[in-house]
């Protein structure tokens, strides 16, 4: 049984159709690598894994799970039930490009918001888990207190791959974490990757950095 099973997906812009039936398997602890020339759809096809994208066609299933779509009124799959696809999300953690943080909450109440919002822990576990994993990617407690302004390219894609973990995610996609990066922070996030890798992570990495993805 794969952890992530994604089938045949078809995506189109227009007359531009991006992805053509687009496969994808992964067991638990396999780290996918994505590479691609710009605009052969690789963020279109993870955008597509958890539904940021509505795909044209296919299905995705997770622990043999599939995901239920119907098609809405513009012929692509649509989620009809909010609620099941912020479930199906919470399991499946979204680490982008630009990071994505909100810029009026401090690092510690960018990783809490979720847990504690969408999967209803306590408020004192959530910071205890946020604190966990803050220390996991490597950085000092004293960048909790400080807003995403505050902080380097490579310490907010940090604490975005934090806020991911802080949800407990059966499987991590990554959206070019580094391309956002100077490129002597860059080395700092993949390494995060790389023991988050050898810790048995199932990962799928949309990247440009070779050297990782070999």
């Amino acid at each position: 049984m794969y952890k992530l099973d994604v089938r045949k997906i078809h995506k189109s812009y227009g007359q531009n159709e991006v992805l053509k039936g687009v496969s994808l398997q992964a067991s638990a602890g396999d780290v996918i690598a994505l590479i691609g020339s710009s605009g052969s759809g690789k963020s279109t096809f993870l955008r597509c894994i958890n539904f940021l994208e509505q795909p044209d066609s296919g299905s995705v299933w997770l622990n043999n799970e599939e995901l239920t779509v119907i098609k809405n009124g513009k012929g692509r799959l649509h989620v009809s039930d909010p609620k099941r696809l912020q479930q199906f999300r919470t399991r499946l953690a979204m680490v982008f490009q630009h990071f994505n943080l909100w810029a009026h909450m401090t690092a510690l109440e960018n990783i809490i918001e979720a847990p504690v919002q969408v999967l209803g822990i306590k408020k004192n576990e959530a910071i205890e888990r946020a604190r966990h994993y803050l220390d996991k990617v490597g950085l000092v407690s004293a960048v909790e207190k400080q807003y995403p302004s505050q902080l380097s390219g490579g310490q907010q894609q940090r604490v975005a791959i934090a806020r991911a973990l802080a949800m407990e995610p059966e499987v991590m996609l990554f959206d070019e974490p580094t391309s956002a990066l100077d490129p002597e922070l860059v080395g700092e996030v993949l390494k995060v990757m790389q023991q988050l890798a050898e810790e048995g992570r199932t990962m799928i990495v949309v990247t440009h950095e070779m050297g990782f993805a070999r």
